[in-house]
């Protein structure tokens, strides 16, 4: 069995035309990637949490599976897709959290340049979301890719293939989208 893209972008094209069989092929070859993004989510998050990276790629491939609709492009519009079925997951984990606890006991992350927030500042995962939600709604494609590269792990030029976009626009797009976040996540403040 192949590993490669080009493989798995054919089995994605053939489980969008209704292959099942093509969905159970495909599984293997991205489960590791998809354990990978959600490690990448919750090391970022602090001690303590709850939510296992298992339990967040099973969560997201139900999801995932349970598209009614997808015309797949390539790897890494799934990928992509499957960036924000996480994000989703993790939020709503979140905003349960905060229910359960009447606001208290707020998930944070621990983020890095990634999006413009010093090593070591604690970023509420809910917060984080509110400010690229305003993002996405100033300038969507640059909220795309934050979701795609912070979320979703993928690289520059990945990114581009996603939205059909040269890397040296998306590198760009990035550097801006990273300020704009900073400058709201330090308007929040701690929790």
């Amino acid at each position: 069995m192949s590993s490669s893209p080009g493989y798995a972008t054919q089995l994605l094209r053939a489980w969008s035309r209704g292959d099942r069989a093509a969905l159970d092929q495909l599984m293997p070859l991205v489960y590791d990637e998809l354990r990978r993004l959600a490690h990448h989510y919750l090391r970022q998050r602090r001690p303590g949490h709850t939510m296992q990276a298992t339990a967040l790629v099973h969560e997201a491939y139900l999801r995932l599976v349970n598209q009614k609709i997808m015309n797949w492009q390539n790897r890494a519009h799934f990928f992509g897709i499957a960036a924000n079925i996480m994000r989703s997951i993790l939020v709503d984990y979140a905003r349960r959290g905060y229910a359960a606890k009447r606001g208290g006991g707020r998930h944070t992350l621990v983020l890095d340049d990634t999006v413009g927030v010093s090593r070591g500042s604690d970023v509420d995962l809910v917060a984080l979301d509110e400010a690229l939600n305003g993002l996405s709604a100033i300038d969507p494609r640059q909220g795309r890719i934050v979701e795609l590269r912070f979320f979703g792990g993928l690289l520059v030029e990945e990114v581009a293939e996603v939205l059909g976009v040269s890397p040296i626009t998306v590198k760009r797009e990035w550097r801006t989208a990273k300020a704009w976040l900073h400058r709201e996540l330090r308007k929040e403040g701690p929790a």
